[in-house]
């Protein structure tokens, strides 16, 4: 499985900002895709994630109802549409794969894009 992230920036507090992660390599059908990010000398965290089947989203406290996680199938691009963006926003955004159900932690997920830089401004 092969990922690439592309749409970070510099935004302006309360602005907005849409990622996209596109895959290819596999069928994805039994997959869920994930956003993280990860903030300088941060560990990396967990933003978002959804079913390629179903579309089941499920998403950090930090970013529910201000982030919408969605995925184009016949695109194979998964999306993380950003609302109302904060300076701790501020992090490499990556997008990830795996095979199986639901999961939030970094380890459990198999295949990584190179991450995009989002930068925040207060």
């Amino acid at each position: 499985v092969q990922l690439q992230a592309s749409g970070g920036g510099l935004v302006q507090a309360g602005g907005s900002l849409r990622l996209s992660c596109a895959a290819s390599g596999r069928p994805f059908d039994n997959y869920y895709m994930g956003w993280f990010r990860q903030a300088p000398g941060k560990e990396r965290e967990f933003v978002s994630t959804i079913s390629w089947i179903g579309g089941t989203t499920y998403y950090a406290d930090s970013v529910k109802g201000r982030f919408t996680i969605s995925r184009d199938n016949a695109k194979n691009t998964v999306y993380l549409q950003m609302n109302s963006l904060k300076s701790e926003d501020t992090a490499v955004y990556y997008c990830a794969a795996r095979r199986g159900g639901l999961r939030i932690h970094p380890p459990e997920y198999d295949s990584w894009g190179q991450g995009t830089l989002v930068t925040v401004s207060s």
